[in-house]
């Protein structure tokens, strides 16, 4: 399609990417609400914005994770900008710029044909539950502070939990404001890990990381206690993993959205089994 005016692309400012953000809740993607600094941690390079006359248009994610996975979001044009060849134009610089690498993305299922085009193919579905909070904090033995558990103790934990290396993003994404952070200890030894922050609506909770699916719960358990009766909690599963949406529909989740889970590449070989619950739908 031709362009009426051409397009320029950079690289977005940390600012910018908080705009991107506001972009995302007027399309109703709830992100939360200090989501910004922790995606810049991840890759400050990794956010590209379309401008035409200077005018901010349309953004892209296309964030580099270790030496060879690398993961596609926030791809935006804005309404009024839309039908004119600008996305097109940003999404083939972001698969520019992720030359090489295996990349992931969590799109809408009505969009997976388009996102075939481009080499990507269907790994599994991730369906996002709602509940509430119940405003009635729940104290286990086991369930203690993230912020009691030694980083690299976490950073080794999370290792074979994500498809490559995330330390500079899971650093600042357990330490956010207006989140809780919680692990799970068995024996001394951490054995599953479960983040709670705030959103434009509600709270979302993720990732959610358990070596069973009772710590898992109980990690749950913990988090909705500590939001506000009614409020909207949110989690997001990977459907492949039967526990976790056993977890969701025993606390009476109910699941309002789906993604298709994609990969160029082979489906990285991630512990689905202990994973309950997605970190993001815009950095995997």
């Amino acid at each position: 399609m031709k362009q009426a005016k051409p397009l320029t692309i950079r690289q977005m400012s940390l600012a910018e990417l908080d705009m991107v953000l506001d972009w995302a809740a007027a399309e109703g993607w709830n992100p939360g609400l200090h989501d910004a600094a922790c995606f810049y941690a991840a890759d400050p390079a990794g956010f590209l914005l379309g401008l035409v006359d200077g005018e901010a248009v349309a953004s892209i994610f296309a964030v580099k994770y270790g030496a060879g996975f690398a993961f596609i979001g926030g791809y935006i044009v804005k309404p009024a900008w839309r039908g004119m060849g600008y996305g097109k134009a940003l999404w083939d610089a972001a698969m520019v710029q992720l030359a090489g690498r295996n990349v992931g993305l969590d799109g809408v299922v009505a969009q997976q044909a388009n996102y075939a085009k481009s080499g990507f193919a269907l790994a599994y579905r991730n369906i996002r539950f709602a509940g509430a909070g119940s405003g009635q904090p729940v104290d286990m033995a086991h369930i203690v502070p993230l912020s009691s558990v030694d980083f690299e103790t976490l950073r080794q934990y999370d290792a074979p939990l994500f498809p490559d290396e995330r330390a500079d993003f899971l650093r600042c994404w357990v330490q956010q404001a207006g989140s809780v952070a919680v692990g799970a200890m068995v024996g001394g030894r951490l054995a599953g890990y479960a983040v709670m922050r705030r959103c434009r609506q509600g709270y979302k909770i993720g990732p959610l990381c358990a070596d069973t699916a009772e710590l898992a719960d109980a990690l749950f358990v913990s988090l909705k206690g500590r939001a506000a009766t009614g409020v909207p909690v949110f989690l997001d599963v990977p459907e492949v993993n039967l526990a976790a949406c056993g977890l969701a529909q025993r606390h009476g989740l109910q699941s309002c959205f789906e993604t298709a889970r994609m990969y160029t590449g082979a489906q990285p070989a991630m512990q689905l089994q202990r994973q309950f619950g997605v970190t993001s739908f815009e950095l995997g």
